[in-house]
């Protein structure tokens, strides 16, 4: 062997062995420091996830739904497989093959560490990213990475590899409020992830990495390279073919916010639900996912609120017409205050455009036209307010007390024609109780519960 070649083995033997021998060392004193100290996985097996506290009619339907997070957990088989695959493609494509942890994208990211003083290219696994969600914090240091790997390396001794996906699948945050997928599917395109195309299901697994970042509805530029991005590592991976690529980059970006999904608004009957079940169980009605059934139905619900809306806007159109709402004389402003405009107790909103012998042509808040006609019952009779006892003669002339840019209230008859309405002044409440049991069928508690809390 030359000699060049000898000192030069003598001089890694000298300098890289004792290096290693000292971490392999330090290694093992940090885990019989930390070991003990660790969390147990076992909780993993029994683990209650926060979900909200959600309010239902007799007849099973959603009518109220409070907690801060907005959680709907799912089991694997739930799951699409493109999901997974995408999921996989985009956080550790070598999943199913290693035992929790990436050696050397670890390594990788320790180098970054000590050079830099932060990890850039990350090197978590997605049991790694677990680990850290359930039991440990996001900082950036070596003790708690460490942490990381050895409650990976536990968590894989413990579960299984779909127990952890759906671990994963029902804990990360994923923007507006949504934490877990089924959330995320919901709140992104208003349906279950079992329902979403290959192009939505990647744009979801882009979130993990940076819900905020990557959030379509506030960075869509972003989100839609991110969904690409994952495409393309689903195509090298094997997982889709170049038609289905093709198709989903195409895609167009469909994502908007969508509300909880209730299904009838009873937000009176709601409410006193929840305030009864906060008396009862105090804070943690909001996280551990009760169900509340009340002995509303809702149907006789739907009719209680009708009947209430359509007293109280007869009783107070009878007292004559108060005028507009508002007068907005800058037709530029017309689009901006009609969307900044809520609709109270399904009166919507519009704004004046003309005024003719033949009606109202109005502009509504969808930025459609409308015409009011003359012959309808509401321009027919029209009769101004004085007081609560006095009205004015029949109007003759329109012009006379409508000008364009007046922000008036639509309510529409059974035939979806528009009619002059306005919002009530008084208020009313009604409450039906079967008398057999005592029990609440329906109840309101006034015209317009965003307009008014008070029942």
């Amino acid at each position: 062997m030359p000699r060049s070649a000898v000192a030069l083995f003598r001089l890694f033997a000298l300098l890289v062995l004792p290096a290693a021998g000292a971490g392999l060392a330090l290694a093992a004193s940090l885990y019989l420091y930390l070991s003990p100290k660790l969390p147990s996985v076992e909780t993993l097996k029994t683990v209650k996830f926060q979900t909200p506290l959600r309010i239902y009619s007799q007849d099973m339907k959603l009518i109220g739904e409070f907690g801060e997070k907005r959680r709907n957990p799912i089991q694997f088989e739930a799951i699409p497989l493109q999901f997974v695959q995408a999921v996989l493609a985009a956080e550790d494509d070598a999943f199913y093959q290693h035992i929790g942890v990436d050696f050397t994208g670890l390594l990788r990211a320790s180098v970054e560490l000590v050079s830099t003083g932060r990890i850039q290219s990350g090197g978590s696994t997605i049991t790694m990213q677990l680990a850290r969600n359930f039991f440990l914090t996001r900082e950036q240091s070596f003790i708690r990475k460490f942490n990381e790997i050895l409650l990976a390396l536990r968590i894989e001794d413990e579960i299984s590899k779909n127990e952890i996906l759906t671990l994963y699948a029902n804990k990360i945050y994923l923007g507006n409020r949504a934490y877990g997928v089924q959330a995320a599917a919901l709140t992104y395109y208003g349906k279950s992830i079992s329902d979403l195309d290959l192009s939505q299901l990647a744009m979801i697994a882009g979130l993990p990495k940076a819900p905020s970042t990557f959030n379509p509805i506030i960075n869509p530029e972003r989100a839609l390279s991110r969904r690409n991005w994952i495409l393309g590592r689903m195509l090298k991976l094997g997982y889709i073919s170049a038609a289905d690529y093709d198709h989903a980059l195409q895609s167009p970006l469909t994502a908007e916010y969508h509300g909880p999904q209730i299904d009838y608004n009873a937000p009176y009957v709601a409410e006193e639900a929840r305030a009864k079940a906060m008396a009862i169980l105090g804070p943690d009605a909001y996280i551990n996912g009760y169900s509340v059934i009340t002995t509303v139905d809702s149907t006789l619900q739907q009719l209680a609120d009708a009947a209430l809306r359509k007293g109280l806007m007869a009783y107070d159109w009878r007292h004559g017409y108060r005028g507009p709402e508002v007068r907005i004389d800058n037709p530029e402003d017309w689009q901006n205050v009609l969307a900044n405009t809520p609709v109270v107790g399904q009166l919507q909103p519009a704004i004046v455009t003309s005024v003719s012998p033949e009606g109202l042509s109005v502009l509504t808040k969808s930025l459609t036209t409308e015409l009011i006609a003359a012959a309808d019952t509401s321009l027919r009779n029209l009769r101004q307010y004085i007081s609560e006892n006095r009205r004015k003669p029949r109007v003759e002339n329109f012009s006379d007390i409508f000008a364009p840019g007046d922000l008036v209230r639509l309510a529409y008859t059974e035939d979806g024609l528009p009619s002059l309405s306005q919002l009530p002044e008084a208020q009313a409440a009604l409450v039906a109780v079967d008398p057999s049991t005592g029990a609440i069928r329906a109840m309101r508690g006034g015209f317009d519960f965003y307009q008014s809390h008070f029942n």
